[in-house]
C-alpha cells in the first residue's frame, strides 16, 4: 500500500514539474550528479535534483522492494527555494504530502 501511494505521489510530482515548465530535457553533468551537498544545491537547481536524483532514486527503491526513507523533509527546501512563487504551490503541496506519507511509516 505504501509503495503504491508513494508511486502515485512521484507520478504526480513529475506531472506537476512538467506542467510548471520545470522538467528538463538535458541531464546535469556527471560531476553535478556526484554532489554531496544537500539537494545538490551547489551543482544544480532544486527542480533538477527532484527530477534527476530524488525521483529516480525513489523509483529504484520501489522497483527493488527496498526500504523507503522514513522522513525525507523535502517540502521545507521547496518552500525556501520557491518562496513568493505561488505558481509552484502544487509542487510544494505534493512534496509535503510525500514527506507526511513517508513519515507516517515510523
Amino acid at each position: 500500500m505504501l509503495s503504491h501511494l508513494t508511486r502515485d505521489k512521484l507520478t504526480r510530482l513529475q506531472g506537476e514539474l512538467v506542467n510548471a515548465a520545470l522538467w528538463a530535457d538535458i541531464r546535469p553533468s556527471e560531476s553535478a550528479m556526484q554532489s554531496s551537498a544537500p539537494f545538490a544545491c551547489d551543482t544544480m537547481a532544486f527542480e533538477q535534483w527532484l527530477q534527476f536524483i530524488l525521483i529516480p532514486k525513489m523509483h529504484h527503491l520501489l522497483e527493488n522492494a527496498m526500504a523507503l526513507p522514513t522522513a525525507i523533509g523535502i517540502a521545507p527546501m521547496a518552500q525556501h527555494v520557491w518562496a513568493g512563487k505561488p505558481e509552484f504551490c502544487r509542487i510544494i503541496k505534493t512534496l509535503t504530502e510525500l514527506d507526511e506519507l513517508l513519515s507516517e511509516t515510523k
